[in-house]
């Protein structure tokens, strides 16, 4: 972890597609890039900056989201997320986060996610597991 510092960043980029639009995702009814896939977007952002980092056996996790989506984007258009820690208290980092598309800022906010050991993490996950609905 003494190599995840404030100013490491991460990006991603994506095509709004129809798959990424708000009627197709189910929040809202309109052919724009929907929210979820705004934040999907800029939380693989926030993977990208660290994950890459840590030791084999770990992984970041995330916690936290306060994201305002500040402006529409049609399908077509490029969206670029960036990702930029900002803090690391013990497990804890967090991010500034932004998206753009090819004309202006759309989405910013702050994100927040903890650094796991992935196989203690997989047994408390697997004990809360109950047999799949026929």
């Amino acid at each position: 972890m003494e190599n995840i510092r404030p100013g490491l960043r991460g990006e991603q980029t994506t095509t709004v597609t129809r798959a990424l639009v708000a009627s197709h995702l189910g929040s809202g009814g309109i052919d724009v890039y929907a929210t979820p896939a705004m934040i999907a977007l800029m939380e693989a952002a926030a993977v990208a900056a660290i994950d890459h980092l840590l030791p084999e056996g770990q992984a970041s996790v995330g916690v936290e989201l306060s994201v305002k989506h500040l402006a529409a984007t049609p399908p077509g258009q490029r969206v670029r997320a960036q990702a930029e820690v900002t803090d690391v208290e013990g497990r804890r980092v967090t991010f500034a986060i932004r998206a753009w598309d090819e004309d202006e800022l759309i989405g910013e906010g702050v994100h927040t996610r903890y650094v796991i050991d992935i196989e203690r993490f997989l047994k408390k996950v697997q004990a809360k597991a109950r047999p799949a609905p026929e």
